[in-house]
């Protein structure tokens, strides 16, 4: 896969290292900077790892700068700075910990599936997790306000839990020991259907900007709104799927083994492990799956939004409007590091 072009031989650490128009070089970016091992590195490194950009940036490297160093940089910097204010990122809501942090709550999601309290503690525990990612990757600037915030983490919640305990009594006499360990993804489902259109409801009531070829704003389309949030919810799903799927039908074999329900201390350091997994595959694929930013054509937006294509006719005139418009995605509810 191909790296992203130079400018006189030098790095342009503004942009991915990788072109971000095909799948493959948006999973290796965001392999790269959902690295869960970035998550434990000190915020001196962070520092320095900014502060060296700061100066390649403006040509005042140390010299014997190589590559490597500017691209490890890069890394460490797009996996803990805010894309859009520059700030350091809490740990629990950066990229890079989502692994850890899934990792833990996921595993006891599917472990204390069988109790109320157990299902009650966990899924709250999730969208507590969900809420401060949310938080910590917003838009800068976003008009998301604390009671919004409020709103989508109390929803997303009580959604979890109905469907959580409700498919749990439902399904106590009715349905398999093996579907019943499901019940867990469903709820995270969701809660995710809930959370992220009310946590990006400003997005929805008022549209998102679209930008020409030259990054030029044209006009809002809450079309556009509906399109991206309808793939973060998709990204978000599948980035859980394998793993709350493949792991309950993995532990109903292994249950019925012996020495598996003898060794019961065995249970929760092997469904780390498996989730970790998942985890570290799953969340840069997930990431990928939608281009950063993606076109709506001219026509698609005259049939949708007709009174937003007349304001783009009324800027640019009939003959020179521009084919498609461009949208920036935001798969971890932020920017993703343009």
């Amino acid at each position: 896969m191909a790296e992203t072009k130079r400018t006189n031989d030098r790095i342009d650490v503004d942009s991915p290292r990788w072109q971000q128009d095909t799948f493959l070089g948006r999973l290796k970016y965001f392999a790269s900077i959902s690295d869960f091992r970035t998550a434990f590195v000190s915020d001196k490194q962070l520092s320095d790892a900014k502060e060296l950009l700061e100066k390649y940036k403006s040509g005042r490297e140390p010299v014997g700068t190589t590559d490597d160093q500017v691209y490890h940089a890069q890394k460490l910097y797009r996996s803990a700075i805010h894309p859009d204010t520059g700030d350091l990122q809490n740990v629990i809501g950066r990229m890079s910990f989502q692994v850890p942090g899934g990792m833990i709550i996921t595993v006891a999601m599917l472990h204390f599936y069988r109790t109320n309290t157990g299902v009650i503690v966990t899924q709250w525990l999730n969208q507590s997790f969900n809420v401060l990612v949310n938080y910590t990757n917003r838009n800068a600037g976003s008009s998301l306000s604390y009671k919004q915030i409020a709103l989508a983490y109390t929803s997303a919640t009580a959604s979890a839990l109905v469907t959580a305990l409700g498919l749990k009594s439902y399904l106590a006499s009715r349905a398999s020991p093996l579907f019943q360990r499901f019940v867990p993804f469903l709820a995270v489902s969701a809660a995710n259907i809930v959370n992220i259109p009310l946590t990006r409801q400003d997005e929805l009531l008022n549209g998102v900007t679209l930008v020409d070829e030259n990054n030029n704003p044209i006009t809002k389309s809450r079309y556009a709104a509906a399109k991206g949030i309808s793939q973060v919810v998709s990204s978000r799903t599948f980035m859980a799927a394998p793993g709350m799927l493949i792991l309950p039908i993995i532990m109903e074999k292994l249950e019925k083994q012996r020495w598996f329900r003898i060794n019961r201390w065995f249970h929760l350091p092997f469904q780390a492990v498996m989730i970790g997994t998942f985890l570290s595959l799953t969340v840069p694929v997930g990431c990928a799956l939608f281009p950063q930013k993606s076109s709506i054509t001219m026509s698609r937006l005259n049939k949708v939004e007709p009174d937003r294509y007349e304001e783009v006719i009324k800027h640019y005139g009939e003959s020179k409007i521009p084919r498609a418009a461009l949208l920036q995605q935001r798969t971890m509810m932020s920017a993703a590091h343009k």
